[in-house]
């Protein structure tokens, strides 16, 4: 469960990557620009919620280990 939490959080990073290479700075709130902003924001709540599953899956560890 470990690598697999660890791969998507590298693949939502890319996509982070990949959608901050589509803005437009110019026009951030418009066409493609949007739909990058959003594409970042939404990554970012992936990479966010994965974190808190993996600290949560750590502590279920120690306590079962007690």
């Amino acid at each position: 469960m470990k690598i697999f939490t660890t791969i998507l959080i590298v693949i939502a990073l890319a996509l982070v990557i990949f959608n901050v290479t589509m803005l437009d700075l110019n026009k951030p709130f418009e066409g493609n620009s949007m739909v990058a902003l959003i594409g970042i924001v939404a990554s970012f709540c992936a990479v966010f919620i994965l974190l808190i599953f993996k600290m949560s899956k750590k502590i279920e560890d120690k306590l079962k280990n007690q």
